[in-house]
């Protein structure tokens, strides 16, 4: 249990993380003189970082629902899957 809290406390951190870099390209959007090249760095972090995020979460989730839980539901776990595939 303890490792599952100190997952979560990571995966909150990530998400502030990701709150605070979208907060900073919403101020660089509004700058008049803004630097366009550090705002597409700045939205290309942001998109590295939520991939990581959706990565972490998608592998937990994985653990939690289909594996711990042993889910003999074929429609649950075709629903998971059909999920995470799409765009």
């Amino acid at each position: 249990m303890c490792a599952k809290i100190n997952t979560m406390k990571t995966t909150e951190q990530r998400i502030n993380n990701i709150i605070g870099q979208l907060e900073g390209a919403k101020k660089m959007l509004s700058d008049k003189e803004r630097d366009c090249f550090s705002l597409i760095i700045q939205l290309k972090a942001i998109k590295s970082a939520m991939s990581s995020l959706m990565e972490t979460i998608i592998a937990e989730e994985f653990n939690h629902c289909l594996l711990d839980k042993k889910i003999k539901d074929k429609e649950k776990i075709s629903k998971f899957f059909k999920e995470i595939i799409k765009k």
